[in-house]
């Protein structure tokens, strides 16, 4: 009996392909399509703002201790979180819970600073995360310069006060069940399948490293890595550490790529600066087979030479612990180191606006 013939390949060009819209700065979403909360939440803003500051530029998102960018702003006017539809509130020591508007830079650009982001960690949904970065969207912001702290996983690029342009993230969170995106899509905002290839957008890369010259800050205090995305707020373990390194992450937070995936969708271009406050730990584990077998050693003989091996012993393993708990990670560390490098992210920040809005432009 002969073999059945195998099977014809299928005829797909009898079906309709359409390309999904891609998303792009100059995507206007139409106003009339949005829910009801989205036009509230403008209406609750607008009516707050004089009418040169109503339209920004470019939404800022500061991150913990970097609250300080909205102070360098002219004219400044802030909307508390508590008076517009559909915003939380920032639990987070060093997040305000406010929208901050005003002009930025020598050429006076409008710009509105979210003091006070939302994490998933806090109990927030995640289109309650993203609702910001879509609302200043809305406002009219074309560029999003996304600021927070991270922890460092790459000594070999980064170290403590380091600022990390993003050139790409790795999301587990994404990757498996949470993205701002999932669910009905927002069609009036972007497009249901958005590349993410292309999130961190080049072009605001050199310009902020044309900034950082432009200030004569020093070449090394500004690299180009990669952001893990972490749910949080537990801080990660050694085991995690080497995990998230091998997966190609140079640093690692609890924020930022929820906004960037929003972002994206509603067609940002997109700027993160992370900076590193804290390298993650990865001192070698504490072993105690080893100490309690030297310990039994010692009192099952009588000789000097096994005392003094189980004394050593005993004394590496007290420079352990005492090694350990200097490395275990705090909130505070985060926000001394932001504190530290404030003004220099600020005057970055500012440059890169002037660069990208004003006569510098390139």
């Amino acid at each position: 009996m002969s073999a059945p013939a195998p099977l014809a390949a299928p005829d797909l060009s009898a079906l309709p392909r359409l390309p999904d819209p891609l998303p792009s700065p100059g995507h206007h979403p139409d106003l009339h399509d949005l829910t009801a909360q989205f036009t509230q939440s403008l209406i609750d803003i607008r009516q707050r703002l004089p009418k040169d500051l109503r339209t920004p530029e470019v939404a800022i998102v500061c991150g913990s201790g970097l609250q300080g960018l909205a102070e360098q702003l002219a004219d400044r006017v802030q909307v508390p979180y508590a008076d517009i539809a559909g915003f939380g509130e920032s639990t987070v020591r060093g997040h305000q819970s406010a929208l901050t508007f005003g002009f930025l830079g020598k050429n006076r650009v409008p710009v509105v600073c979210q003091l006070g982001r939302f994490h998933a960690y806090e109990g927030h949904s995640m289109q309650s995360v993203v609702y910001p970065i879509r609302i200043m969207k809305l406002l009219g912001a074309s560029v999003a310069i996304i600021t927070n702290a991270a922890g460092g996983l790459n000594p070999d690029l980064v170290e403590v006060g380091s600022v990390v342009a993003l050139v790409d993230h790795v999301s587990l969170p994404s990757l498996t069940s949470w993205n701002p995106l999932i669910g009905a899509n927002r069609e009036t905002l972007g497009p249901r399948f958005p590349p993410m290839s292309d999130a961190y957008d080049y072009e605001l890369r050199a310009t902020a490293f044309r900034a950082l010259h432009d200030l004569q800050l020093p070449a090394s205090s500004l690299k180009e890595g990669v952001y893990a995305w972490v749910a949080g707020p537990s801080y990660e373990t050694r085991a995690e550490q080497r995990f998230l390194r091998a997966a190609g992450a140079d640093c690692v937070g609890m924020s930022t790529v929820p906004e960037v995936i929003a972002a994206r969708h509603a067609g940002l271009r997109v700027l993160v600066l992370s900076l590193v406050t804290n390298m993650v730990v990865a001192t070698p584990y504490r072993y105690a087979g080893p100490v309690v077998d030297a310990e039994r050693a010692a009192s099952t003989s009588g000789s000097a030479g096994a005392a003094a091996t189980a004394v050593a012993v005993a004394g590496e393993a007290v420079k352990q612990v005492q090694q350990h708990v200097e490395e275990v990670a705090n909130h505070q560390e985060v926000l001394d180191v932001s504190a530290r490098r404030a003004d220099d992210i600020r005057a970055l920040v500012e440059r890169i606006v002037e660069r990208t809005f004003g006569e510098d432009a390139l």
